[in-house]
């Protein structure tokens, strides 16, 4: 098992499990043995984890492994439930957050799926797997590889599960990544050759002397990884607002009506701005008024947000695991004015898709996970005390797919929270729409609900504070 992976194993607290959640929502009922066909021909068969189990180290030296069983089944995975009346969305949250907090049988493969049978009068689909297998992002593309696409004569294909290039564009800080190995690389070398001059290798500090411009760029390289590794690995302390705390077991889980994706674009473009801006915008004033009406608001909080650190032009690898990215994001939730919350969202963005700071995270995951469990979980807590929230963009399909033959109208996918954080945000396009989705413990936001509909009010408003600021300006 990678370090990475199997330091997400080990974050498992029974009050906090780390398993990512997926729910998709159909309006027609799903064919049972067709399902079960698509799982293990697309899922099972295709990717190892999903027959595997977990092997610890002896006497509890060195990482887990995974290992082949005789006694594998796939049908000891998939279950069927009935949604009981009147079998709306509140029963569906309500049987979703009460499976969230079953662990997972380490006797057995780390994932589990329910068919949901009679919600809304077709059915849902509720999956879970283990953060160990993968990383949330890689397992939206898993499940995007279950799926088929219609093409123009309506005949069902596979859905390619690697995302076009357009797709990547569109994935919000899936490019930070091209500038951050830059600036690590850069840091690598000032590094490199301040050691050649000091040691007395006069040829390559020659070199660096007559161009002083590539010398100044490798010295801003080196203080942005600095910078980057410094905020890493010793992180201030998010502020203490009613979103942090001690977790329960209980949990909760919403989601927004859908948005119009081309809503979205037309608002960034109007701003200056891009969709994800946009989008954590209208989470951020979603935040504000819940921390004003919970008489806790303050100045900014911060959220952790995961980028991609695979190819997504790229086949994703038959082992899977975690490959992605942590930066720590500022959400100015103490500013009143719309269109300035905005600007202030947009400049924070900015300044991340120039840092090296995601992949420094991945790196201080993967040394965690070889480090032993006290040490570890002392990490945890540090790391994701800077918190307050995780907030994961995936971008779906444009057109409607289908599952078993069947049309998907909704997806979400919720990833974990380590710590003391209270809530998972999971942002996603699909067919034209955006959804937003929040899983939250229970004992500290009870009513994620509220912030569902800020979010969707926050919205409505942005349009307007940013087309009346547009109008003043002409």
């Amino acid at each position: 098992m990678g370090s990475a992976d199997a330091a997400w194993l080990h974050m498992d607290r029974p009050t906090n499990l780390m398993v990512v959640n997926a729910v998709l929502w159909l309006d027609e009922a799903l064919d049972w043995e067709r399902l079960r066909t698509v799982v293990q021909e697309r899922l099972v068969d295709p990717f190892p984890r999903f027959r595997q189990r977990v092997a610890e180290p002896r006497l509890g030296l060195g990482t887990p492994s995974w290992e082949d069983y005789d006694s594998f089944d796939v049908d000891l995975h998939l279950h069927r439930v009935a949604l009981p009346a009147p079998a709306d969305r509140t029963q569906l949250e309500a049987l979703v957050a009460d499976r969230m907090v079953v662990a997972l049988d380490r006797s057995r493969a780390l994932w589990e799926m329910h068919l949901i049978e009679g919600y809304r009068g077709g059915c849902a689909v509720h999956i879970r797997v283990h953060h160990a297998i993968a990383d949330g992002i890689a397992l939206a593309r898993v499940l995007l590889s279950m799926t088929d696409d219609e093409d123009a004569a309506g005949t069902p294909r596979p859905t390619p599960i690697a995302p076009s290039t357009d797709v990547e564009r569109r994935g919000g800080l899936a490019p930070v990544l091209r500038p951050a190995r830059a600036a690590i690389g850069a840091a690598g070398a000032a590094i490199g050759a301040a050691r050649s001059l000091a040691g007395g290798t006069w040829s390559e500090g020659r070199s660096l002397l007559a161009e002083p411009s590539r010398a100044i760029d490798l010295a801003a390289g080196a203080r942005a990884g600095a910078r980057a590794l410094a905020k890493v690995l010793v992180p201030l302390p998010d502020t203490d607002t009613v979103l942090r705390g001690e977790l329960g077991v209980a949990q909760r889980v919403t989601w927004t009506e859908p948005l119009s994706l081309a809503d979205v674009k037309e608002l960034a473009h109007a701003s200056g701005a891009t969709v994800n801006d946009v989008l954590l915008a209208g989470l951020t004033g979603a935040l504000r008024r819940y921390l004003l009406a919970r008489d806790s608001l303050v100045d900014e909080i911060h959220v952790l947000v995961p980028f991609n650190l695979r190819p997504l032009d790229e086949p994703l690898p038959r082992d899977l695991g975690n490959h992605f990215g942590l930066v720590r994001l500022a959400l100015p939730v103490g500013i009143a004015g719309r269109a300035e919350r905005l600007a202030a969202v947009h400049r924070e963005m900015d300044t991340i898709k120039h840092s090296p700071e995601g992949v420094m995270a991945y790196a201080v995951l993967e040394a965690m996970g070889v480090t032993p469990v006290q040490v570890e979980s002392a990490l945890v807590d540090l790391f994701s005390g800077s918190g307050s929230a995780v907030v994961t963009n995936v971008p779906g399909p444009r057109r409607r797919v289908l599952l078993a033959g069947t049309p998907v109208r909704g997806v979400l996918v919720w990833a974990p929270v380590a710590g003391g954080m209270g809530i998972s945000v999971s942002i996603i396009s699909y067919a034209g729409e955006v959804t937003v989705g929040l899983m939250t413990d229970a004992a500290l936001v009870p009513d994620p609900g509220r912030i569902a509909r800020g979010f969707a009010a926050e919205m409505r408003a942005l349009r307007t504070a940013v087309g009346g600021s547009r109008r003043g300006d002409r």
